[in-house]
């Protein structure tokens, strides 16, 4: 029902947004202004992007949790989408989550109503058991389980 809502409430929020800046300023400044926040959102959406790449890049490489990586890519996405989308309302809500610390606060919670019952990636021997070649090649390294790297629970799961 909120979904329904929401596709009912953003419309007509932008259209009154529209009407009331276009009074002000005239129909071209609204238009001008309209394209701009689109053009300067992508910029910022790519910057911004890339370097959530990069620190999921980073996670998997240090075999930590992807998951904060992941959402932080996951709402610039739903930014750039805000942002490409003509209005004064989608613009502003893009533009807020461009910054890291709304980001960070709508994660936060987003993770006290969310409850995860598990969460492992990787395979496992099973994968392989039931694999139809039944030979895999590959290398591997062994590593001391004493000298592995600390891996730090996500914080999406209870203890």
């Amino acid at each position: 029902m909120w979904i329904f809502l929401a596709f009912l409430a953003v419309p007509v929020i932008e259209i009154g947004l529209f009407i009331q800046v276009g009074g002000l300023i005239g129909l071209w400044p609204t238009l001008a202004i309209v394209v701009l926040t689109a053009v300067v959102g992508t910029a910022l959406v790519r910057s911004q992007g890339a370097r959530a790449l990069d620190d999921l890049r980073a996670a998997m490489a240090g075999l930590s949790d992807p998951t904060a990586p992941l959402a932080h890519g996951a709402l610039i996405l739903l930014a750039g989408a805000l942002l490409l989308t003509p209005g004064f309302f989608t613009d502003a809500c893009g533009l807020l989550l461009l910054i890291p610390q709304v980001r960070a606060a709508l994660m936060q919670h987003l993770r006290s109503k969310i409850a995860v019952q598990g969460f492992s990636y990787g395979t496992t021997a099973d994968a392989f058991r039931r694999s139809e070649a039944g030979v895999i090649d590959g290398e591997f390294l062994e590593i001391d389980p004493e000298n592995a790297p600390p891996r730090d629970p996500s914080g999406w799961t209870r203890h």
